[in-house]
């Protein structure tokens, strides 16, 4: 089955396609990655993005935004597929883009992006929403990707740290010889997404991320913000447990900024409050790790890479390519790979991870175009 996976992340840096074919059941499925490519939100869309993210707007913003987002993945996806060469597309998994979510007391998340209005514009189904079921089950709706972790992961003799860096970071902990039943994840704290709207600020909007992690190294990381950053309850929380934009948006930049430290201190210490918690949350992990395998946007801050090597010394913190995952496409590939099991009926949550009572079929599967 050929199949396209869209993911959006909270960081707002763009639209990641990623086109796989999928062979074989169960946990022995092989996955091949035909095509991979990541397009940026026009600047106008991510700000109006930004502009109904955990804050206060008009309902009105919210539905166009709804309908105009599956117009800019349809591109996406079709521009991917006709370059991939691949035959035909049966199936497209949509993660939508996060507007809000509570993960805990009042659950519940709001991901836009219609997915009746994407089958219709790419000609194939498509499954979207995949969160609150997970909700309605006592979870958490996040993080999903733990299933596609063990899945591709999994070792007999080797206990591994799935981590991604994206907006926000996560990590799943895969046992050696692990069933898919002891396999748990959980949020970490921030990824990219404080650095990123450190650096947009700090450049008036001229870059979007720290590339290389070249300005935060050129800052000085402050260990006093540091320790008052750590000392949050979220971090010493057991799992499952998920974070956000609510945590992690403007409250905190402008937290940040009423430090006076200069940007460039702020971009060097909100790294290091990455790698730190990242670290802190591996150490906890009560299994043997052999290897912590990295995923998403963060793999390409060097800055951030060092400091956390530093704080594993260890341990290996390797990049999922190393592994056969280009470690950009690997999201948008989970989301595929989700979209394949809610197809064919099966469920994909991983209850230790998300806190759900049980197993579900995640999503809502939007039918093609009628064939008569």
């Amino acid at each position: 089955m050929i199949v396209a996976g869209l993911m959006s992340g909270t960081s707002l840096d763009g639209i990641d396609v990623a086109i796989v074919e999928i062979t074989g059941t169960g946990w022995n499925k092989r996955v091949q990655t035909i095509a991979h490519s990541t397009t940026p939100y026009p600047e106008e869309v991510r700000k109006a993005l930004l502009g109904v993210s955990n804050t206060s707007t008009h309902t009105a913003q919210i539905a166009w935004l709804n309908f105009l987002l599956p117009e800019l993945y349809a591109k996406c996806v079709q521009r991917l597929w006709r370059k991939s060469g691949a035959p035909k597309l049966d199936l497209v998994g949509s993660h939508g883009q996060t507007i809000y979510h509570s993960g805990a007391g009042k659950r519940c998340t709001l991901q836009i992006g219609d997915g009746s209005v994407l089958a219709e514009l790419v000609g194939a189904p498509v499954v979207s929403d995949f969160r609150p079921r997970d909700m309605a089950a006592g979870g958490q709706g996040a993080p999903l990707v733990p299933y596609v972790d063990y899945l591709l992961l999994r070792d007999w003799k080797r206990g591994r740290v799935a981590l991604n860096i994206g907006g926000i970071a996560n990590i799943t902990i895969i046992p050696a010889g692990a069933l898919a039943e002891e396999v748990y994840a959980f949020d970490t704290g921030p990824g990219n997404m404080v650095i990123d709207a450190l650096i947009t600020e700090h450049t008036q909007g001229h870059k979007r991320f720290d590339r290389g992690g070249v300005i935060g190294r050129r800052g000085h990381i402050n260990d006093a913000l540091l320790a008052g950053l750590l000392r949050d309850p979220f971090y010493g929380k057991k799992p499952p447990k998920s974070a956000g934009r609510e945590q992690y948006g403007t409250e905190f930049i402008a937290r940040l900024h009423a430090s006076g430290l200069p940007a460039e201190d702020l971009i060097a210490t909100a790294t290091a409050l990455t790698a730190r918690t990242i670290a802190d949350a591996v150490r906890r992990v009560a299994v043997p790790v052999h290897d912590v395998v990295a995923a998403g946007g963060g793999v390409h801050n060097a800055f951030l890479m060092h400091l956390l090597q530093a704080e594993l010394p260890d341990l290996e913190v390797q990049s999922s390519a190393t592994f056969g995952i280009d470690p950009d496409a690997k999201e948008a590939i989970a989301f595929a790979i989700l979209a394949h099991e809610t197809f064919h009926g099966r469920p994909s949550n991983m209850p230790r991870a998300t806190g759900a009572r049980h197993r579900v079929i995640l999503g809502k599967i939007s039918p093609g175009p009628l064939t008569v």
